[in-house]
């Protein structure tokens, strides 16, 4: 057997871009990949048929049937090309032989991405832009805001709450961090809070943690009641971070200020589709898209050149490190 053939890789749910640069990467690393666009599900589990290393994407669940059935075709291992894995059950898939490792890629991808969010929420940037595009030119009667003047509490400070942290040291605002993992270090500069305080303190908050059965509706119906009059919400972690239903009392009712979501419960279907011609069915996404202080990105922080360079890399590396024994999961 060959070193590629050893090293074959299934690459499911792969768009053209991943897939261009799977085909530039992967010789460089001895590895002979396998593309296809079509997600991994249990109809298409033989398609890993000769590949002990699989790499799929974050966009669609992997369900406990399917885990079963790429078992069944020799699969070891699962490389997720993302940094959140809440779309497989790690346990389950462990159980029945597959060890699932998750990819890091650059930080600042989501981390710029944040910053813009927060700008756009603060200067009420939907609204100035669609009015521009229907050619009304006046000034709204909705003022913005200057983060200096602002309190920021950054929940989770991980490597992407870390630099989403250094960019707002650059703007002066007073910033407030909450993390319950001793690894994370907000640095001198920044307040370290307990959750609620933050939540009672900050103009604006941000989510930055992953999504876990501790982490779920982390801003239920409570935290958010005890936020501040105004206060605005930023989320590029997950949608399932918080309780979509309780914000959008928040926000229909006035008592908070603005949310800008780059991510929504319910957005697996949704998210990357093309939805021109045909009713939306997510009711709740109707809602958040219909408010004018509720900005909505579809799943994009994530996706730049240089990230997605990253994603790929790291994927084949991930595999195989498996495949040389030093991969533990």
């Amino acid at each position: 057997m060959t070193h590629s053939e050893r090293t074959r890789i299934t690459v499911y749910g792969c768009g053209p871009d991943e897939a261009d640069l799977f085909r530039e990467l992967a010789p460089g690393f001895g590895v002979r990949p396998a593309i296809t666009d079509a997600p991994v599900s249990e109809a298409t589990s033989e398609l890993a048929a000769g590949s002990r290393c699989i790499s799929v994407g974050h966009k669609s669940p992997v369900p406990r049937a399917t885990l079963r059935a790429l078992g069944g075709v020799g699969v070891g291992y699962i490389s997720t090309r993302s940094i959140g894995y809440n779309h497989i059950d790690v346990a389950y898939a462990q159980s029945v032989g597959i060890l699932v490792g998750n990819v890091s890629y650059s930080p600042d991808s989501v981390a710029d991405y944040t910053l813009m969010l927060m700008l756009m929420a603060i200067r009420d940037a939907k609204a100035i832009v669609r009015r521009t595009d229907a050619h009304d030119y006046r000034l709204s009667e909705v003022r913005g805001r200057e983060l200096r003047d602002m309190t920021v509490g950054v929940i989770g400070t991980g490597r992407i709450g870390a630099a989403v942290l250094a960019r707002l040291r650059g703007f002066g605002c007073r910033v407030l961090a909450h993390d319950t993992r001793s690894a994370g270090r907000p640095g001198a500069a920044v307040e370290r809070v307990p959750l609620d305080e933050l939540l009672r303190r900050s103009d604006l908050v941000t989510l930055h943690v992953p999504l876990t059965a501790a982490t779920h509706h982390l801003l239920d119906r409570g935290a958010l009641g005890r936020m501040k009059d105004g206060a605005v919400v930023v989320n590029t972690g997950r949608g399932g971070l918080i309780d979509t239903e309780a914000l959008l009392r928040e926000l229909e009712g006035g008592r908070l200020g603005g949310a800008a979501l780059d991510v929504v419960e319910g957005e697996e279907g949704v998210f990357y589709a093309d939805c021109r011609d045909k009713p939306l069915e997510s009711e709740t996404l109707l809602r958040l898209q219909e408010l004018p202080n509720a900005l909505i990105s579809p799943h994009t922080a994530y996706y730049t050149d240089h990230a997605l360079r990253d994603t790929v890399e790291n994927s084949l590396m991930n595999c195989l490190a498996f495949e040389s024994g030093n991969q533990h999961g």
